[in-house]
Order: C-alpha cells, then sequence, then structure tokens
C-alpha cells in the first residue's frame, strides 16, 4: 500500500514540483491579467516555461501531466488575456 503523505520521498525528484508551480502561477496570471498587468505577464511567462518542462518529465514517468498541462494553458490564458486588454486599449483590435 502506498503511502500517501505531502512530504517528499527521498527519491522524488526536484522535476514533480515543476507542474504544480505552472498551475499556481497560470492561476496568477489568468486572474491577475486585468489587474496587476505586469506581474501577470512575468507570471505567464514562467506558468507556460515550467508547465511545458513539466510535461517533458511527466511522459517520462516523472510527475503529472493534467497540473503541467492546467498550468500551460492557464499561462496561455493569461498572455493572451493581457495582449486582449493592450489591443483594446490601444485600439489596434478591430
Amino acid at each position: 500500500m502506498r503511502d500517501h503523505t505531502a512530504t517528499a520521498a527521498h527519491t522524488d525528484s526536484p522535476a514533480t514540483a515543476l507542474g504544480p508551480v505552472a498551475l499556481v502561477l497560470g492561476l496568477i496570471s489568468t486572474l491577475g491579467a486585468f489587474v496587476l498587468f505586469p506581474i501577470a505577464w512575468i507570471a505567464a511567462g514562467l506558468a507556460v516555461t515550467f508547465g511545458a518542462t513539466g510535461m517533458h518529465y511527466a511522459r517520462q514517468g516523472i510527475g503529472r501531466m493534467w497540473t503541467a498541462a492546467l498550468g500551460t494553458a492557464l499561462g496561455l490564458a493569461g498572455l493572451f488575456g493581457g495582449v486582449a486588454l493592450l489591443g483594446a486599449l490601444g485600439g489596434w483590435v478591430y
């Protein structure tokens, strides 16, 4: 029977944290795209980077795919939300 504790095991790799980190940064970027614009862009870029790296490691069996994929998607949503906001304010979106 597996032990389901919240602490890291001795054999865990730091790559297992990439998915949850991408998920949190993606949430920050998506929710903050219209409020904290510069911070949201930084968080979105990091979420996409960490999420893509997390998906790479998840394909190798390290970490979880769904957290990395969701973090990447939310990071992209934060980036596109910021671009849409700039377009609406700048008047270059028709």
